[in-house]
């Protein structure tokens, strides 16, 4: 039987926020200090009476969200292609429980990570599975995009970038627990390299931040770039 093959060219319009609220969101490789950040900015704007809801993608609550959790750990094998539709699966429970309704009331949104990872971790899992060579990523690339195209693309993406050393040397000193499977060095260099593809590519909607300065250097480079 021949192959079939069809040629397919279009073009993503992501999905733009039509809400009163603000959505914000952190992004990075392991130890890049996002979740710090995510309190540190919450804990301003509420002191300047915004209303302020946090997030984290994947979540750590719900079924979905528990069995990420389980993969991630290592304690549950799963595809990697498949995790990564199980990531999106909890995803969107997120954006529908927790992200747009807030939106819609016009409350602040910060987030600890969004569908931006997807692409980063989607090409990651997709290379391990395909084998595929560094010329075909941007392929892989919209074909994760093209699923999440419905997501709210965020109002503030910070990308704070920490080179491998640092990234190795924080997890170190922070992990009380075994490591999750994405936390060798290999694959942390591998998501370093995608994180800067991925600003490159979109660097007209996503801000790099030097990750290794201090807290409130970063905090206060961060809260500069938002326009309420």
């Amino acid at each position: 039987m021949a192959n079939i093959k069809r040629h397919i060219e279009f073009d993503l319009e992501f999905k733009k926020n039509p809400y009163r609220g603000k959505y914000i969101v952190l992004e990075g490789t392991e130890g890049c200090g996002k979740t710090t950040q995510v309190e540190k900015l919450k804990e301003y704007f509420e002191s300047k009476g915004q209303v302020v809801v946090t997030t984290r993608e994947p979540r750590r609550e719900g079924l979905i969200g528990d069995m990420v959790h389980q993969i991630l750990r290592g304690d549950l094998k799963m595809n990697p292609v498949a995790f990564q539709y199980l990531f999106s699966a909890d995803r969107m429970l997120n954006h529908v429980d927790v992200v747009e309704p807030a939106l819609e009331e016009g409350k602040i949104v910060i987030s600890d990570r969004s569908f931006w990872s997807a692409v980063v971790y989607g090409v990651l899992d997709k290379e391990q599975e395909y084998n595929m060579e560094n010329v075909d990523r941007l392929l892989v690339t919209q074909s994760v995009l093209s699923f999440y195209h419905q997501f709210i693309v965020p109002d503030y993406t910070f990308y704070l970038r920490v080179p491998l050393d640092v990234s190795l040397e924080r997890l170190k000193n922070e992990r009380k627990q075994a490591k999750e499977i994405y936390e060798s060095e290999k694959k942390i260099k591998r998501i370093i390299n995608g994180y800067d593809e991925l600003f490159h590519e979109f660097k007209d909607v996503i801000t790099e931040l030097d990750g290794t300065k201090s807290i409130e250097e970063v905090s206060e480079e961060i809260i500069s770039e938002i326009k309420l």
